[in-house]
């Protein structure tokens, strides 16, 4: 059997061409980060409203790796311009031995564009649980919104990721079958690590999860900080 894992490679590093969001998730590090640290950079002098930043666009990457693309934001939000996206594949275009990990809780755009993101690209959405969970203070799409795009045919074929961090509780049967239907390359799964009081699952109900996305031969990453949630009830 073929190592899905191996089907693209580590981040390597991050670019960020865009900057902000407006989701307001109340547990964003990006956010705190932006707010706190490096609140005097200019980059962050409006705090984390959206902004480009065309300097960006000049860069070229080193041939292989993964770039992992707007860390520090959401590339794909309902707010960002169809013309900042396009800017930013058109410098992935002209890296294409170099694959970009694009990461967004707005997938639907992805849908919208499948037609112009490069072939060089990785898909990857966020979906935390498969409830509706009152950690948002902007608009963020439902979770079965994120569920429903990241499995159409549009993009079908597309080397995908999907991140379940910060794991919050959920109906275990129903992100495994969401999971299967999604069909992703990897899955990374992670806590919460600076104390937002998030409602989550147990370890083990995270274990029963993992294997459950394993058994249907997809890898699955556990991020650092899941053993605390052995102390969750």
């Amino acid at each position: 059997m073929t190592d899905k894992s191996r089907m693209f490679q580590s981040v390597r590093e991050t670019w960020n061409p865009v900057t902000g969001c407006q989701h307001g998730c109340i547990y964003c590090w990006a956010e705190d980060l932006a707010l706190g640290k490096l609140k005097n950079s200019p980059r962050y002098r409006d705090g984390f409203k959206p902004m480009i930043h065309v300097k960006e666009l000049k860069k070229n990457f080193k041939p292989g790796g993964l770039v992992f693309v707007t860390s520090m934001g959401d590339l794909f939000g309902r707010w960002v311009p169809d013309t900042w996206i396009g800017d930013v594949f058109q410098v992935i275009d002209r890296n294409p031995v170099t694959q970009f990990l694009l990461q967004t809780k707005n997938p639907q755009r992805f849908v919208e564009l499948a037609d112009r993101i490069p072939q060089n690209c990785v898909l990857g959405a966020t979906i935390e649980t498969n409830e509706v969970p009152h950690v948002y203070r902007g608009d963020v799409p439902d979770p079965f919104d994120r569920y429903i795009a990241m499995r159409s045919p549009r993009l079908r074929g597309r080397p995908k990721f999907l991140s379940i961090e910060p794991v919050m509780r959920m109906d275990l049967y129903a992100m495994a079958t969401w999971v299967r239907e999604i069909l992703p390359q990897i899955v990374e799964i992670g806590a919460d690590n600076y104390g937002h009081s998030l409602l989550e699952p147990t370890l083990d109900e995270v274990e029963t999860l993992i294997s459950s996305i394993e058994a249907e031969g997809i890898t699955v990453k556990r991020k650092p900080g899941l053993e605390r949630l052995k102390e969750t009830r």
